[in-house]
């Protein structure tokens, strides 16, 4: 650990590492060396060198989601009209002037943050630095290109309306988080986002928007003490009192089977979630877990696609997944299959899902999973941007570059032994929770085997789980 820039920060951490350029098959990754710092006003910036082709990523991230909606969908509507302008350029201008670079621009939420990204070419950070200040810190917020994005919005959602596989997560987040924070809808519905104003857009901004709150990451064709010393002008003087969305650590722990059932009156297909409790993002078992949940449905060869596509030819795919968030987080099977074969399909997924604890997995399965992932790992950060937005989930996860520098390790130490250890704790065995989008008249009486029948429709947009 070392000091550096004493004169623009409070505290700097420097970390020194490999480029992943540099691994050979038997060497470790390691993340590429960047510099951490915050700022006086409690701005975290993070800076990386890769000068490799003269381009830049800049992401700037702010620690406020779905669970800080006072109405459901105001982080995402928030963050669908920050790139409409800002109090000093409309929204025709300001995209022109981006336009004219080549500058690429993207601004969303989720369930825990609200981010701004830029990717463009390092002649021109000096121009879209600035821009990108000013959309963090005085959006334009203008009535009318509100009220048009509004309107686009809810259009989408309506079309949602016809997708069960875009509804189905949503559900069975309502199922599993009951009246917890992460059962908020991302995405908001109809009735909650008919309801929002640009003055609520405007107090969600102005709450949750801070400096104490935020991180700007800069990665790239970059030289990181100069570009600190942009940042520090262009940021150093952003004022705002950090507020933290509070989010209870205790989640919901299912006590019974329950089968939440929604209604698609036309729909010639089920298409289902299967699952319960997961692990949150820093948990240190993460990776391991990835590598039985490979086994199971987390690739093309897994036992759930064999089984059910390849094997049963009941589904064109089926997999399974953990969705990971600060306070924990969510496991499912998922997939879809022919009314007439719903009940099938389910079966047949619980089966292969047993086979975890009856059968458990022999060395040979394991050592061919651990292969995939250390395979498929260099890829995800292969870019500047890549890297950009791993950093960005560290601020917002708190977890460090370890999970990069000891993945391999991770990898490597597991055991068939271990594993049983990993499935055990982490693969939700009882209670088991189910969302099944489908027609609920041909297929209601035949799963009321599996839990607690719950019905809703797939136009309702709350559901009553009593």
């Amino acid at each position: 650990m070392k000091t550096i820039f004493n004169k623009l920060l409070i505290t700097v951490v420097s970390t020194s590492l490999f480029s992943l350029a540099n691994f050979t098959s038997a060497a470790e990754f390691t993340l590429p060396e960047y510099e951490k710092m915050v700022l006086k006003n409690g701005l975290t910036i993070y800076l990386m060198k890769q000068d490799e082709v003269p381009l830049v990523d800049v992401v700037a991230i702010v620690k406020a989601g779905a669970v800080s909606d006072d109405k459901a969908g105001v982080a995402q509507m928030t963050a669908s009209n920050l790139l409409l302008g800002t109090a000093s350029l409309n929204r025709q201008a300001f995209q022109e002037k981006l336009d004219f670079i080549g500058a690429q621009t993207s601004s969303s939420a989720a369930l825990e943050y609200s981010v701004l990204s830029a990717s463009l070419a390092s002649k021109d950070i000096d121009t879209v630095l600035p821009i990108l200040r000013d959309v963090l810190l005085n959006p334009g917020f203008n009535q009318a290109e509100f009220d048009q994005q509004k309107s686009r919005y809810l259009a989408g959602l309506e079309r949602q309306k016809e997708s069960p596989r875009a509804k189905v997560g949503q559900f069975f987040n309502a199922l599993l988080y009951a009246d917890h924070a992460y059962a908020n809808p991302v995405g908001g519905n109809i009735d909650s986002v008919q309801s929002i104003t640009l003055d609520d857009v405007k107090a969600f901004h102005e709450k949750w928007f801070n400096p104490g709150n935020s991180a700007i990451i800069v990665t790239g064709d970059i030289e990181p003490e100069a570009m600190a010393k942009k940042l520090k002008g262009l940021f150093g003087e952003w004022e705002g009192e950090k507020v933290m969305a509070k989010v209870s650590s205790t989640l919901p722990a299912p006590k019974q089977a329950n089968v939440l059932l929604v209604n698609k009156s036309d729909a010639t297909e089920s298409t289902f979630l299967i699952g319960g409790p997961g692990i949150k993002r820093s948990n240190s078992d993460l990776v391991a877990v990835s590598v039985i949940n490979t086994i199971l449905g987390g690739r093309f060869t897994s036992w759930l696609n064999d089984e059910l596509r390849v094997n049963s030819g009941l589904t064109y795919g089926a997999r399974s997944s953990f969705s990971s968030n600060k306070e924990g987080g969510s496991f499912a099977i998922s997939t879809f299959t022919k009314t007439e074969t719903t009940t099938e399909a389910i079966d047949l997924a619980l089966k292969t899902y047993a086979k975890l604890w009856q059968q458990g997995i022999d060395t040979a399965t394991l050592d061919s999973a651990k292969s995939y992932v250390k395979g498929q790992f260099p890829p995800r950060y292969e870019t500047s941007s890549d890297i950009a937005f791993l950093l960005a989930e560290m601020f917002v996860y708190d977890f460090d570059e370890s999970f990069i520098n000891t993945f391999t390790q991770q990898v490597n130490k597991l055991d068939v032994e271990r594993s049983k250890e990993l499935i055990a704790k982490y693969f939700a065995k009882e209670n088991m929770q189910f969302a099944i989008v489908g027609k609920a008249d041909d297929i209601r009486e035949n799963i009321r085997q599996y839990g607690k029948l719950i019905e809703a429709d797939i136009k309702d947009n709350s559901i009553n789980l009593d």
